[in-house]
């Protein structure tokens, strides 16, 4: 398939978003484009799937619901809800949603409860900076930064300012806990085992 010539100093919406079809996977980020790095590594889908998995185990049955990539999430300022008018798209590894209400067949509209991004050496930057402040200006709840090499998980939770603050870096023999279920309990070890 063709890859579609965009112009990468231009502003786009989800409207234009949707347009696009190709081979290539691609977000917005304040309306400029972030093409996705090539497929992800085995490892990095071992650890996708190893938490989805927990996740979805845990979550069976109940309100809330686990989503893995690709999955759109819509980040729209000021609530606003028109496709020509929101200007982030994502497609974190992980999303967790709890409101029925932001999910429908184009995926979730509006913050994620629990997003959870697995670091690669092309979205390392990205991950740590342009979503960390993205999450946490569009009210995500919690946000994970897995780190594949290191084999650790660093949680992030919103305080009552709005801001992220750390929670706990998570190793090896560790259990990470969602804030929201806190009787989830996730092994460290088990999901970076290779």
């Amino acid at each position: 398939m063709e890859t579609l010539n965009l112009d990468l100093n231009k502003k786009y919406t989800f409207a234009d978003y949707i347009t696009w079809f190709d081979d290539k996977r691609r977000e917005l980020i304040n309306g400029f484009i972030n093409f996705m790095s090539p497929a992800p590594t085995r490892h990095h889908q071992d650890i996708s799937g190893d938490l989805y998995t927990y996740f979805n185990v845990f979550l069976k049955n109940k309100k809330c619901k686990v989503y893995s990539a690709p999955f759109d999430v819509r980040l729209p300022k000021n609530g606003e809800k028109e496709d020509n008018k929101i200007y982030n798209v994502v497609q974190p590894d992980i999303v967790v949603v709890c409101d029925p209400n932001k999910l429908d067949e184009k995926g979730c509209i509006g913050a994620p409860d629990l997003i959870v991004e697995i670091l690669s050496k092309s979205t390392r930057k990205i991950d740590m900076q342009d979503k960390f402040f993205l999450y946490q200006n569009s009210g995500v709840n919690e946000y994970w930064i897995a780190y594949p090499n290191e084999k650790t998980i660093h949680k992030f939770v919103l305080n009552k300012k709005n801001k992220y603050e750390l929670k706990g870096m998570f190793v090896e023999d560790d259990k990470i806990s969602p804030t929201i279920f806190p009787d989830l309990k996730i092994d460290i070890t088990e999901v970076f085992d290779m």
